[in-house]
């Protein structure tokens, strides 16, 4: 394998770092003496504990998640400002890059990445959702290949969504799961083949505040969201998922960089060995949701290469970044309505393109996104057209050489399967597919101005109105929400507020003629709040105060969740 020294040397310090012992501050003892004093780390749980969260949240499983925090907490501070200066940057007007620094990774033909795993064959069609009892159920029942249990982007992370989709995952896996609604209807698994588990832990920059983490020197840090989903599924589960013949898999999201893919790499060597599991059981696949990602997918599979299944195309928070990144740049960026900005537009095309060779030719699945429409059982109508509209974009991924995709509707599987069917047939996957027909450039993942279109005051009401429902839904915890046909995650939310205020400090002027400034969106926000379907106990007012602080205010905030979060679960 070739390397550079530069890539040496950094790999020799990033090693020892994650490796290397935490030494607490030095502190003088009472006596003068110099001693020093240590404390040991710990995690300390701050909110009330519910009916059975002791089985999760045992003294063991904290010891576990200590020893993750202690040796990789601080990476990911460091890592969380480097995103901070690369948004600084791109401000500026620095654009993404193929890194020359790491060029000799995507020049060498030789590597391959793990690849595929027990239950991890066939990924033609995989559904997502929240860890919810009834919600897994369905799920697990839906006759899915895979099912991706949400803790991220589906998941209002209330404490008690936390710990009761962990509950949720323990009991399935020890064949204990089954949920009576309040209406008195019964749910229990049902299928004779299950979907193999993929579970998404909640990102880098989010932390969980119903745990502290107390660091060798003494002090108190909330825990890191990542660390306390992957550990508590990894620790309580990772020997059961083995021994029913699948095994601890795992969705990665929202990594900005290969070396954050680095990082995960770490933490998984670690957990392995001190669970006494095979080095490479682990298996992950990363959503390439950033754009700065989309120009590392070589160097995200080389340092995940022992525990990488594949890649995946996380289309709407890809289209969010884009927004997020380039916000500030002027109209060349200024994306028009939601609804405009297809899969089909140029730069998309160029980013899934791209996405299915680089994976293809490192062995490694790739897996498509979700189309947002979903059917409606009490609407024929909408129902044939979502069919409709879903058949036509599986279609467009199976053609172009994805292996997989995701649906977020049991309803919606025979259509998705059966385009996959149709270019699959018996074939697990179409990984021999190589796609050396591709060739792109970061001009072509960043043409945004192809994209035409244009802002319309109905695409901005749309936007408050989506955004407002959205986050209301998921401060009364429901983090999918079916909004007006389509399926609504954190992520469809971000892009809806954050599109709001690029046009509102852009001063974007609307097809109708009417510049987007405060007046225009006083007025436009007036008519969304007026049709807000009210209701005891609803949680709007904060909505609309959350959607004012990430849309309306001269600052933007990297993502609504962590705002709302920290005011209000």
């Amino acid at each position: 394998m070739n390397t550079t020294p530069s890539m040496t040397l950094e790999r020799e310090r990033t090693d020892a770092a994650a490796s290397a012992p935490r030494f607490a501050s030095q502190q003088s003892d009472s006596a003068g003496t110099g001693s020093f004093r240590t404390v040991e780390p710990r995690i300390e749980v701050t909110a009330p504990l519910g009916e059975r969260y002791e089985e999760i949240l045992t003294p063991e499983a904290l010891r576990f998640l200590a020893e993750l925090h202690d040796r990789f907490a601080h990476t990911r501070h460091d890592l969380l400002a480097v995103r901070l200066q690369t948004r600084v940057d791109a401000a500026n007007g620095r654009d993404p890059k193929f890194l020359p620094e790491t060029e000799w990774i995507r020049n060498d033909p030789s590597w391959r990445v793990a690849g595929t795993a027990p239950g991890l064959e066939d990924r033609r069609v995989e559904i997502t959702g929240p860890t919810d009892r009834k919600m897994a159920i369905n799920a697990l029942n839906s006759g899915a290949k895979v099912w991706l249990a949400d803790q991220e982007d589906a998941t209002s992370p209330t404490w008690g969504n936390v710990i009761e989709g962990q509950l949720t995952l323990f009991d399935f896996l020890r064949g204990n799961l089954e949920y009576t609604s309040p209406e008195g209807r019964e749910y229990r698994v049902s299928a004779s083949e299950t979907p193999t588990i993929v579970m998404r832990p909640r990102g880098w920059h989010l932390v969980e505040k119903h745990l502290k983490f107390h660091d060798r020197a003494g002090r108190a840090m909330h825990a890191s969201g990542s660390l306390v989903d992957f550990g508590l599924y990894f620790f309580h589960n990772a020997r059961a998922l083995i021994a029913a013949g699948r095994g601890p898999y795992f969705y990665l999201p929202k990594l900005e960089s290969h070396r954050e893919a680095k990082l995960w790499n770490d933490i998984f060597v670690f957990a392995q060995g001190a669970l006494g599991i095979p080095q490479g059981t682990i298996r992950a696949t990363v959503l390439i949701e950033t754009i700065q990602a989309a120009f590392q997918m070589d160097e995200i599979l080389y340092e995940l290469r022992d525990h990488c299944a594949g890649l995946n195309a996380g289309r709407w928070d890809y289209i969010f970044s884009i927004v997020k990144t380039f916000r500030s740049r002027g109209r060349r960026w200024v994306m028009p309505d939601r609804r405009s900005i297809t899969m089909t537009v140029p730069f998309m095309r160029a980013y899934t393109e791209l996405l299915v060779q680089t994976c293809h030719k490192r062995g490694a699945h790739a897996i498509g996104g979700m189309s947002a429409f979903i059917p409606n059982r009490r609407d024929p109508e909408v129902t044939e057209r979502a069919l409709a509209a879903v058949a036509a974009d599986k279609r467009r991924e199976a053609g172009d050489g994805f292996d997989g995709t995701w649906v977020a509707h049991p309803d919606l599987i025979p259509t998705a399967r059966a385009e996959f069917d149709a270019v699959l047939g018996d074939r697990p996957n179409q990984v021999d597919r190589l796609r050396d027909d591709v060739e792109v450039t970061a001009a072509q993942l960043l043409d945004i101005p192809s994209i035409g279109g244009e802002v319309t005051e109905a695409g901005v009401h749309d936007n408050i109105s989506i955004a407002i429902r959205y986050i209301e839904s998921w401060l009364r915890g429901t983090g999918a929400a079916a909004i007006d046909n389509l399926m609504e995650d954190a992520a469809t939310a971000e892009i809806s507020r954050s599109q709001v205020w690029q046009w509102l400090h852009d001063n974007t002027i609307t097809a109708e003629g009417t510049r987007i400034d405060q007046t225009s969106i006083v007025r436009i926000m007036a008519a969304a709040v007026a049709g807000l379907p009210r209701f005891e106990g609803d949680r709007f007012d904060d909505a609309i105060s959350v959607f004012r602080s990430v849309a309306l205010e001269p600052e933007f905030p990297t993502f609504l969740t962590v705002g709302a979060y920290a005011r209000f679960l």
